[in-house]
């Protein structure tokens, strides 16, 4: 099994965790997106849209976070990253949408260039527009968390896919120096998280090609 990843992608981030919480070895194979490597033959014939994780598996390859969480998730059920229940599994995966799909996609790495280099939006209007969308978004996800039972993680006593999304939210959110207070199930949550050696080994500093 090999993982195509880059180490400080929010995406690749969450499928380190899945795979570590599930025991799975994987090679790890760098991709330095921000160095253009995506975007090299070599890896436009590993993948078509050009973007990190891809999961390889028997020589056939698959792309996108979520949709390789969940296929690990089907091939080894344990420990389970989404409820049996199908109204709980739907909202997990609400919960992991609502990162996956409404905060990273509009302050991921090529939007934020473009912001800078095709717009000449300044630095310092560019991480304005990272913070806000980022506490907007959190400040939704804490509103969905205070309508379900208190937890440990974000859904129940262990991590589920919408934990695998947000740690990963939070440590880029950490970097621009995103305001997190207000946001105590949110926080929680991340910080139980962080206690469990699946998810510190994934971290963007535990690996090989980091470069912080």
């Amino acid at each position: 099994m090999k993982l195509y990843n880059y180490f400080r992608s929010s995406a690749s981030f969450r499928v380190r965790i899945a795979l570590n919480l599930k025991g799975l070895a994987y090679e790890y194979v760098p991709v330095h997106i921000a160095k253009g490597e995506h975007k090299q033959p070599a890896y436009a014939e590993v993948s078509a849209d050009w973007l990190v994780p891809t999961l390889e598996i028997d020589g056939r390859r698959l792309g996108q976070s979520m949709a390789i969480i969940e296929y690990l998730d089907e091939l080894h059920p344990e420990p389970a990253l989404l409820p049996a229940e199908p109204f709980a599994r739907a909202q997990v995966r609400a919960l992991a949408q609502s990162i996956a799909c409404e905060i990273h996609p509009i302050n991921n790495l090529r939007v934020l260039k473009y912001l800078s280099a095709e717009l000449h939006v300044s630095e310092e209007d560019k991480n304005t527009w990272y913070r806000h969308w980022v506490r907007s978004g959190l400040e939704a996800f804490e509103r969905q968390l205070t309508m379900l039972p208190e937890s440990i993680f974000c859904f129940g006593s262990t991590p589920t896919l919408a934990d695998c999304c947000l740690v990963p939210q939070i440590f880029n959110g950490q970097r621009f120096k995103v305001n997190f207070d207000g946001l105590p199930r949110t926080m929680a949550a991340f910080e139980a998280c962080m206690q469990m050696a699946a998810f510190q080994q994934a971290q963007p500093s535990a690996c090989p090609d980091n470069e912080a």
